[in-house]
């Protein structure tokens, strides 16, 4: 017989596990190019974006940092939209129910 005191106690563990896996993941950084270097992205390995830098040959000096900033803050943006939008399909795919905590969508 299968006993439910352990099923739920293993269940905790690995929620547990999968919460400090998705930290884990804001802490790891990763960095795109492209352009042959012109242009790089900083990430978390979960998608959060923290740095854009572009080459000083493509912009005008006194607005670089303006536009990266604005570039990694519209990109964030969308990522937050496109976590709502998930969301609230996956709301109606399950009948309003929400997720457990810490499941998010796309798994």
């Amino acid at each position: 017989m299968v006993n439910i005191g352990n099923m739920m106690k293993q269940a905790q563990q690995l929620q547990k596990k999968m919460a400090e896996a998705q930290q884990k993941l804001n802490d790891i950084e990763v960095e795109g190019e492209s352009g042959g270097g012109l242009v790089k992205v900083i990430a978390t390995a979960k998608g959060s974006f923290k740095r854009i830098s572009i080459d000083d040959s493509l912009v005008k000096l006194d607005e670089k940092e303006i536009l990266e900033d604005l570039i990694t803050a519209a990109i964030n943006d969308a990522k937050e939209k496109g976590e709502t939008a998930a969301n609230e399909e996956m709301k109606s795919l399950t009948g309003g129910l929400p997720m457990p905590p810490g499941m998010k969508f796309p798994f």
